[in-house]
């Protein structure tokens, strides 16, 4: 028996949190990142729940039973790369836990950001948190690097939280 991974779902636009609602009444083991953010219309402001990563749902199966989880409407396919089924490791998911729950502003990049300072956040809600630090757009962003699904979550931190490590080049 093949062992239990954390697998990415591709949703139809829109249907990330009822993919996941479906898939968690049928006993899936689903992770949903939502951020909530404030949205400003014509004649009022509304608080509203988002996916951080837009079409992504995290379904935590065996790789025999995907086809099983995609049997759900709105459920598109399960992301491929270089031909293999993209998979997230539990401890990439413990950061995107941990920065959601933190309720800190977060933005999240799909493009190949160049690797910048190691660093450790000293400070805040995310002390002791390691990643990158770069610049982008005159602003400093702390940079979680989600590999399994070639995104990025920027975070801008002050540099006063922000302590570089030392290079592990000898």
């Amino acid at each position: 028996m093949s062992e239990l991974q954390w697998y990415v779902m591709y949703t139809a636009s829109r249907s990330e949190k009822k993919v996941a609602k479906r898939l968690r009444e049928k006993g899936w083991d689903v992770y949903l990142p939502l951020v909530t953010e404030l949205r400003q219309w014509s004649d009022r402001k509304k608080k509203v729940e988002r996916p951080l990563f837009n079409g992504y749902v995290f379904v935590k199966t065996q790789r025999n039973q995907l086809w099983e989880c995609l049997q759900e409407p709105g459920a598109v396919k399960f992301v491929h790369f270089s031909g293999q089924h993209a998979t997230v490791r539990e401890e990439d998911l413990d950061k995107i836990k941990r920065v959601v729950e933190t309720g800190v502003a977060v933005e999240t990049d799909g493009t190949e950001i160049e690797p910048g300072e190691q660093v450790e956040v000293i400070g805040g809600p995310l002390q002791n948190m390691v990643g990158e630090c770069i610049e982008k757009g005159n602003k400093d962003y702390f940079v979680i690097r989600i590999p399994g699904i070639y995104q990025n979550m920027l975070i801008n931190l002050p540099r006063k939280y922000l302590q570089v490590l030392p290079s592990k080049a000898s």
